[in-house]
């Protein structure tokens, strides 16, 4: 499995799990544009676009960094435009950027729902419509991270905002796969089985105590080669669990994923996983 010569356009890409998969891309051989808000340093937070850049060309990859704000409409058109224009090319758009806020309906500001709203859902819909002239030339993919559509009231009772933007991004995804089916474009969502220790998740902790029971995103970045290096619609439709498709491929050993391998701490299932 290869994705060299691909070009990848993933949001959020800075650090995490988006970082991760474009490494993993980088690796093949591919073109990765690295597109999000950081572009300078952040005091918490490690990693730039311009971080990962230099990352994904030592990786073997030819790298485009773009700072872009996936709110704004303008900006997500005139990147993928330069994406396109650098590349010659999109051939799969990954959806990564997130924002989360775990407080109900009572307490949370609602400029924090607008926010987690536009990162969230809205972004997947403008930036898969941007993306859309691209992706109909090379019969991409769409890979949107959000989660399986698991409607038990406990993922709603204590945090439902984030729930409800989550949701919609997948909810998107199922519509999609329809609607682009006739341009030979696959839509998925990647979600993780366990939590993933990145350091976003740390900083929304304030420690990593609980890293003991996390994987790294390097699942998460195997996970979504095998969606992205498949064809013809192979995939498409599916709201995948990292560890359901890299069993499908597979793969059966998941120990080396482990934050600290050979941890006799059970890990944690993630949000919206029973």
């Amino acid at each position: 499995m290869s994705l060299q010569g691909k070009t990848l356009f993933i949001t959020g890409a800075s650090r995490g799990i988006g970082r991760e998969i474009a490494l993993r891309a980088a690796r093949d051989g591919a073109n990765i544009v690295i597109a999000a808000k950081s572009a300078e340093p952040h005091a918490k937070l490690p990693g730039t676009i311009h971080s990962v850049a230099a990352e994904v060309e030592a990786a073997g990859g030819k790298a485009l960094a773009l700072q872009v704000d996936v709110r704004d409409e303008d900006a997500v058109r005139q990147a993928l435009a330069q994406a396109n224009d650098h590349f010659g090319g999109i051939d799969a758009l990954v959806n990564n950027a997130g924002a989360i806020k775990l407080t109900g309906v009572q307490h949370i500001e609602l400029k924090r729902f607008d926010l987690m709203h536009q990162i969230n859902t809205r972004a997947v819909l403008l930036c898969s419509q941007a993306a859309l002239p691209y992706l109909k030339k090379s019969a991409g993919h769409i890979l949107n991270l959000s989660p399986p559509l698991n409607l038990a009231s406990k993922w709603f009772a204590q945090f439902s905002p984030y729930t409800v933007t989550k949701y919609g991004m997948s909810m998107l995804t199922i519509g999609m796969s329809e609607e682009f089916a006739n341009y030979g474009i696959s839509v998925n969502s990647l979600w993780p089985q366990t939590m993933i220790a990145t350091a976003a998740i740390e900083f929304q902790l304030g420690n990593r105590e609980s890293f003991k029971q996390a994987r790294t995103p390097a699942i998460m970045a195997d996970a979504a080669h095998v969606i992205l290096d498949s064809s013809g619609r192979q995939i498409t439709g599916r709201l995948l669990i990292d560890e359901e498709i890299l069993r499908e491929s597979g793969v059966s050993e998941f120990e080396h994923y482990r934050f600290e391998p050979g941890s006799n701490a059970a890990l944690m299932t993630d949000l919206f996983i029973d």
